[in-house]
């Protein structure tokens, strides 16, 4: 089984961008080794821009480097990258409507050492609710190239929130890609769950593993703006609906989905982060089990209609 890794992808495709284009542009936050930016700066070191432990400051720059036809590459953990410097990217990327693409790099739980000062699991929550904003999550490093080179290729504010770990590649290079569109994985005809990031390959793993029943499972890369027609017509004849994501069950993945559910008659089911933050752990399956995200947990939910 192959396994790779989003921050790899991410800061190789970085490179193979800016050898397309010249306006693409970097910024690290005291973190390009973590965040993969140093292979952008190695490469470029003249479009790159080390400004160390200030995230506002950084994002600040980018905005100006974007008026200036610049396109900038903000790096971070993804804690401080939608955190720290909200107020700039609410105030001066999305109310302007800049160019600018931010990365939250070691999202969820992904940096399971260093527990929840650099844990972002309400980083989805917070970058969807800003307008104009476009928020991404990759399901594999695969996929983690395509969707950097998309959100380079489309104009506006993104972010994209990247896993420290190596990761199980679940999609196809030869699979196409189309901004905001949801994916099928695997195709069923009872339940469907929607899953992002990792999760997507956990629930992946539950759809094969449950004996009684046939499960969709579909991609939802693309978390804003969220596709609602193309929503509505996977759950059509589904018996229920089940929401996957390495993130807060309040204001995520699952959140979206039931807003474009509004009007449908359909059972839900969460499998996400309770009202909690995160902790450290001796590895990152460790803490996955810990907040119930395994495919254990979405067969549960799965089950769980049939007691309704």
């Amino acid at each position: 089984m192959t396994y790779t890794n989003q921050r790899l992808a991410y800061g190789n495709t970085l490179v193979a961008l800016g050898k397309e284009n010249d306006r693409i542009v970097v910024l690290d936050a005291d973190l390009a080794a973590s965040t993969m930016g140093k292979l952008f700066e190695a490469a470029f070191p003249e479009r790159h821009f080390e400004m160390g432990i200030a995230e506002a400051n950084m994002t600040s720059t980018a905005a100006g480097l974007a008026q200036m036809g610049f396109i900038p590459f903000t790096n971070s953990f993804a804690v401080f990258a939608a955190g720290r410097s909200y107020d700039q990217i609410r105030q001066t990327i999305a109310i302007g409507c800049l160019n600018v693409k931010i990365c939250g790099s070691s999202a969820g739980l992904s940096d399971f050492g260093d527990g929840s000062t650099h844990q972002a699991v309400e980083d989805i929550a917070i970058m969807r609710a800003i307008p104009n904003m476009t928020v991404v999550c990759p399901a594999d490093a695969i996929e983690t190239e395509k969707i950097t080179r998309a959100i380079a290729s489309v104009q506006g504010p993104c972010y994209i929130r990247i896993c420290r770990n190596d990761m199980e590649n679940i999609t196809s290079e030869d699979d196409p890609f189309v901004l905001g569109k949801p994916s099928l994985l695997k195709d069923g005809s009872d339940y469907v769950i929607f899953a992002t990031g990792v999760m997507c390959s956990v629930a992946l793993k539950a759809a094969e593993s449950i004996k009684n029943h046939s499960v969709r499972v579909v991609n939802v890369s693309t978390i804003k703006p969220l596709d609602r027609a193309a929503v509505i017509e996977f759950v059509r004849d589904m018996k229920g609906v089940v929401c996957a994501e390495e993130h807060s069950i309040i204001g995520g993945l699952g959140s979206a989905i039931a807003e474009a559910l509004r009007r449908e008659c359909k059972p839900i089911e969460f499998v996400g982060i309770e009202d909690k933050f995160g902790c450290s752990g001796h590895n990152y399956p460790e803490l996955l089990a810990h907040y119930g995200l395994t495919e254990e947990h979405i067969i549960e939910a799965i089950e769980s209609f049939e007691r309704i």
